[in-house]
This record gives C-alpha cells, structure tokens and sequence, in this order.
C-alpha cells in the first residue's frame, strides 16, 4: 500500500524562497489518515499581496517556529510517502529553496505527484485550478490557506486514484 504526503506552502512574498505556512495531509489506501498544519516563520518581510492573499503577516508569525526549528518535527511525515502537491514544481521549489536557506541535508531526490498534471489526463479539456477543481467534486476549500489547500489536494488525489489508473506513471522525480 501506498503512502502519500500531500503538502501545500504559503509565501511571505513574491520571492518564493521560504514558506509562512504549512499544511500536510497523508492519504494510505485511498483515506485520509493524518493532517498537521502550522505557521512558518520566515524571517523574512511580506509583501502586501501575499499578505492580504493568505492572511498572514509579520504579527502571525511573530511566535511560529522557523522552517529548521520544524524541519524536525515534519520530516519524519515528509519522508514517509510519496509527496503531492497541486501544481507541486512551485511548493517542490519552495522546499527546496527552504532546505538550501537553512542548510538542512535531506534527500537528493524526492519522488512526487503533481494533481494538475494528473488532473490534464483524467479531466481534459477543464480548468485544473484548485478552487475550479474543489468546485466540481464537491470538496470544501478555504483557498490559500495550506492546511485547506493540502486537504483538498488530498481529496482530489483520492479521486483520482477512484478512477483504476496507475499512479506510478505519473510519479516523477525532483532534484532537491
């Protein structure tokens, strides 16, 4: 059996280089087993956008460990499954920009899913974005906000992985 790791990041700005938020939902035999979601401190400044986009800001995160204070606690999940992430190269990079800022040896490579890639296949010709998706299968979403956004990545892997295809040929490899 399977394990997946769905994750999803918020951004404190347009750099993309750290993370404000993290939200991780892991799915074993089609199910959701397990949710955590926390704040990211990024030691880093806001952009308005990004603020008024996922309600985080400088206060918020103002007592929120850092991304290496909880690497620790995460990483054992993180490597647990196979990561999934929607539209996975921008979260796949955040992470990787994370690991590299806070100098934290992980994995060369990660093996992940990305559920807009998937999503072209099993739903042609339809929109693949998040709320779009959520909207047409029904799932609850408060959109950018990681622990929501991970669930729902997670819902919608489930519901691809309903349709019998082989998730093994979408599974693909990133270089941390």
């Amino acid at each position: 059996m399977k394990r997946f790791v769905a994750f999803d990041v918020e951004t404190p700005n347009r750099r993309n280089d750290r993370m404000s938020a993290i939200g991780i939902t892991v799915i074993e035999g089609g199910v959701i087993v397990d949710e955590f979601y926390s704040l990211v401190n990024p030691e880093t400044y806001f952009d308005a956008f990004n603020s008024k986009l996922t309600g985080i800001d400088t206060d918020t995160v103002r007592d929120a460990p850092n991304f290496l204070e909880l690497w620790g606690r995460i990483e054992p999940v993180m490597s647990s499954g196979i990561l999934v992430a929607h539209n996975a190269v921008f979260d796949m990079g955040v992470l990787r920009k994370c690991l590299r800022y806070y100098d934290v040896e992980w994995k060369r490579q990660v093996s992940y899913l990305c559920t807009v890639q998937m999503g072209k296949h099993f739903l042609p010709g339809m929109s693949h974005k998040l709320d779009v998706l959520c909207d047409y299968y029904g799932i609850a979403l408060d959109h950018h906000q990681a622990a929501s956004d991970s669930h729902a990545c997670g819902e919608i892997l489930i519901k691809y992985m309903e349709c019998g295809d082989c998730l093994e040929r979408y599974i693909k490899d990133y270089s941390l």
